[in-house]
């Protein structure tokens, strides 16, 4: 049951694995899209929670949200639509960052896509006051967190900062000694994948990520 808090609608949906819980995410991007509504959630393993408040504070249009989410856990929990979700095993990773003010507020954003170019996840995560390269790190982090709990086994990254696409890939050193930590977390967890290529891209071509970041900012802003 949806609960009134002061944050909006609450609910916690649980899932058998992280699968299942990445198909239902999938299922209802559309459904926030038609909404115009960019509800809160989070996603951690087995478990999704969602947080639905509209700018407005329009209940009818909040509530009806919640409807149609609960229509698609339900259809996934009782096994009522027989088409499973396939397993990704290969994904286009688009990550981007920014600060306004660099320093100041920033945010990270990402878009995980299969390898037909379907959008399966996206998402803008605000940071708070940090700068255009530790945001970018940051979105490529979380990035790579979301491929692997989807069960992602190869991962082709696309960044359209030279710098850190060249720093993961071992071409230039890391002068800025702050961003050494993250690095290095990155490059522990990519064992956590058989395989994952650092691409450089134009900006023109890493929009969808850059929406992401400039969401997240406004939201917060």
């Amino acid at each position: 049951m949806w609960q009134e808090t002061k944050d909006g609608l609450y609910k916690e949906f649980a899932f058998k694995g992280s699968q299942e819980a990445f198909g239902f995410i999938r299922g209802i991007v559309d459904i926030f899209e038609t909404y115009q509504l960019s509800p809160r959630w989070q996603h951690n393993n087995q478990k999704v929670q969602i947080w639905i408040k509209s700018t407005n504070h329009n209940s009818v249009k909040d509530r009806q949200l919640a409807d149609n989410v609960d229509n698609i856990y339900n259809r996934i929990m009782t096994n009522n639509v027989e088409e499973k979700t396939t397993a990704i095993t290969e994904v286009k990773l688009f990550t981007d960052g920014g600060s306004r003010g660099n320093p100041g507020p920033s945010a990270s954003g990402y878009v995980i896509l299969d390898m037909q170019d379907k959008v399966l996840y996206k998402k803008g995560v605000y940071l708070g006051i940090s700068t255009n390269n530790q945001a970018e790190y940051n979105a490529l982090k979380l990035g790579l967190n979301e491929c692997y709990e989807c069960g992602a086994k190869t991962v082709n990254v696309f960044m359209d900062s030279l710098l850190i696409i060249n720093q993961m890939n071992g071409l230039y050193k890391i002068k800025n000694k702050e961003l050494v930590p993250i690095n290095q977390e990155i490059r522990a967890g990519l064992s956590r994948f058989e395989s994952v290529k650092f691409t450089y891209v134009p900006r023109e071509l890493n929009q969808q990520a850059d929406a992401m970041v400039n969401s997240a900012l406004d939201a917060q802003m």
